[in-house]
């Protein structure tokens, strides 16, 4: 076996998990998959295997939130084109909102029980081939853009604990966004700092600076989006006249989730 390829068979498997509104996706969200993957690969330490995209569920709060049957349907319209990257329901059907460690812990549960399932497979079913058992257990990381990382800063959204596990036992990739200024978060972290190692800051050297809000605001004054969001998912968006004046009232005046049960139920385990 050349060196290159037994380099390669030593990277770390890696899935990158986004968790987040999709209110409604953009072609923004899924270029945040692509520089990260560019990213991660050009470490030399880790292979991308997939992309998933955790939309919310409606129990989040968030005013203008439309419901999450209509934006699973937007995100996979979006992705249908890509090989890599897909659409998981699993956190938008749960009946309250779900905290991110919560569904992170999910998820690499159920890769972990895939990937070990499929490499114990090959293991049976190629005797030549030794070295399958001795790559390294597959990781999870949380995808986000510097907006993300920076809500860690915001009293009362995030428990300290969920911090920890998230940036400490997952780790994340975050993709730069605007004027945010990813590092100096980090830094001025105490949680963070000590997990930088396990925190991948990516820049994203070609701006787009387009937001799913500002794709709300232009459509409902009626104000063309294209070349932001995929045709498909305009196109379904005008179908069932969705971002309307009526719907942006939605969860008007109600606190985020997050702020309401966190400070009365903090969740410790994936049972609660």
């Amino acid at each position: 076996m050349r060196v290159s390829e037994k380099m390669a068979r030593c990277r770390i498997p890696l899935v990158l998990l986004a968790c987040g509104s999709f209110n409604p996706i953009t072609n923004q969200h899924m270029r945040l998959f692509e520089l990260a993957r560019d990213h991660m690969h050009s470490t030399g330490q880790y292979k991308v295997l997939e992309g998933i995209v955790s939309p919310v569920s409606d129990a989040y709060g968030k005013q203008g939130l439309v419901p999450a049957k209509h934006r699973i349907a937007m995100a996979k319209l979006a992705l249908q084109t890509s090989d890599w990257i897909r659409v998981d329901e699993w956190e938008s059907q749960q009946p309250d909102w779900t905290e991110t460690v919560v569904t992170m812990r999910y998820h690499y549960n159920r890769i972990l029980q895939e990937y070990q399932k499929s490499t114990t497979m090959h293991k049976f079913s190629d005797d030549k081939n030794p070295t399958v058992t001795s790559n390294p257990s597959i990781q999870l990381k949380l995808l986000c853009g510097a907006d993300f990382l920076d809500s860690f800063r915001t009293p009362g959204l995030w428990l300290d604990e969920h911090i920890e596990e998230v940036s400490g036992h997952y780790g994340l990739v975050c993709v730069s966004r605007g004027g945010l200024h990813s590092e100096r978060t980090v830094h001025e972290s105490d949680i963070l700092s000590r997990h930088r190692h396990n925190i991948f800051l990516v820049t994203e050297w070609v701006r787009n600076e387009s937001s799913a809000t500002e794709v709300r605001r232009a459509l409902r004054r009626n104000a063309s989006v294209k070349y932001l969001i995929p045709d498909s998912v305009l196109q379904y968006i005008h179908q069932h006249n969705l971002y309307t004046q009526d719907s942006e009232k939605r969860n008007q005046g109600t606190l985020l989730r997050p702020l309401t049960k966190q400070a009365t139920n903090p969740v410790s385990s994936l049972d609660d």
